[in-house]
């Protein structure tokens, strides 16, 4: 009745560390045992762990990634799995376990519920943002910074050289990173998964900027963004565990397109794993310390089948169900903010 296991499934972020010194700090206070379950959701089904003491975290809070390793493991994708799974947890004797993920790890964790593993606790985790029923995840604050900074120094070689110069930054479904690091950045246009890229009125922008002597542009493109005459732009289309392509390439065929129909030379910048590598905000380890401690509690108050979330400046908890539902994407209104300062 006194093991608490953690485990990180996905893509890694800045603000995981924090979570997990938290729940170990916390749950050592409150007399509980914390058992760290590595690599995600494949740990559960391989029964591979390790303990968690003080001396374990020592040190992890300014750590990206997750001392834990993550994986993109699906449990419900081979047959026999979910029961390696049910057998693990009781070997491992644990009385709750704390999934700190995405979309698809906390989705898993709500269809374990169901499916006879109810003391599972939530904690939302995704650069995208774009998880429902919280304000913010852990990880956005840092992966928006890092492509500002990105951003900002595009500025002057663009600049210099008179290019246009567009940013491919992630953003599968939602564009919350490029919405928020467009603005922040000054970018001249930024396109989002939200609405289909119409080519001619970005190139409009950016002849009207050159007609009223600015030389250069920035344009910041979400991976999952699209044309309106096409679908997402893929590296392959082989699937992951949970269905997904390998995006990318969005950022290439518009500067393509953009140099052929303007006449303006056009290079391309991917972020990629940049945005989600190295140390947390000091935004996100403050958010993730928060969600770990509510993590403990919410164990110790034996509210499971829940998710911590942020909502405002408190730390609420939500129903895990509620949370995985639908995707957050970017409101209109933010983007009407934006597009103020198109061209």
């Amino acid at each position: 009745m006194n093991k608490i296991g953690i485990l990180t499934g996905g893509g890694d972020c800045p603000g995981l560390n924090p979570v997990i010194r938290a729940v170990v700090r916390k749950g050592i206070n409150e007399g509980y045992e914390i058992i760290g379950i590595k690599n995600g959701w494949k740990g559960m089904i391989e029964n591979d762990t390790i303990p968690l003491d003080i001396n374990a975290v020592s040190g992890i809070l300014p750590k990206g990634g997750t001392i834990l390793g993550t994986s993109r493991t699906n449990p419900y994708k081979n047959p026999g799995d979910i029961e390696k799974v049910k057998v693990n947890f009781q070997k491992i004797g644990l009385y709750a376990l704390i999934a700190v993920g995405g979309e698809d790890t906390l989705g898993v964790a709500n269809k374990l519920i169901s499916d006879g593993l109810p003391n599972i606790v939530g904690v939302p985790k995704t650069i995208d943002n774009d998880l429902s029923a919280t304000d913010y995840t852990f990880g956005f604050d840092t992966a928006v910074n890092i492509a500002t900074e990105c951003i900002d120094r595009l500025h002057t070689t663009a600049e210099s050289h008179h290019r246009i110069i567009v940013a491919e930054v992630m953003g599968r479904h939602a564009g919350w990173i490029a919405i928020e690091s467009g603005i922040a950045g000054g970018a001249d246009v930024i396109l989002i998964p939200e609405i289909p890229i119409d080519i001619e009125e970005v190139c409009n922008v950016i002849k009207k900027r050159h007609a009223r002597g600015k030389t250069f542009s920035i344009i910041v493109v979400a991976e999952g963004a699209h044309f309106k005459e096409g679908t997402f732009v893929t590296q392959e289309q082989k699937l992951d565990a949970f269905g997904h392509v390998r995006l990318g390439g969005i950022g290439e065929q518009l500067a393509q397109e953009i140099e052929k129909r303007t006449g303006y030379e056009t290079r391309v910048s991917v972020l990629g794993h940049i945005q989600r590598g190295g140390s947390p905000t000091a935004f996100d380890r403050v958010l993730g310390t928060k969600f770990g401690v509510k993590a403990v509690e919410l164990v110790q108050n034996k509210k499971f089948g829940r998710m911590v979330a942020l909502s405002g400046t408190r730390i609420i908890d939500v129903p895990l169900q509620e949370a995985v539902k639908t995707l957050k994407t970017v409101d209109k209104e933010l983007y009407e903010v934006a597009k103020v300062f198109f061209g």
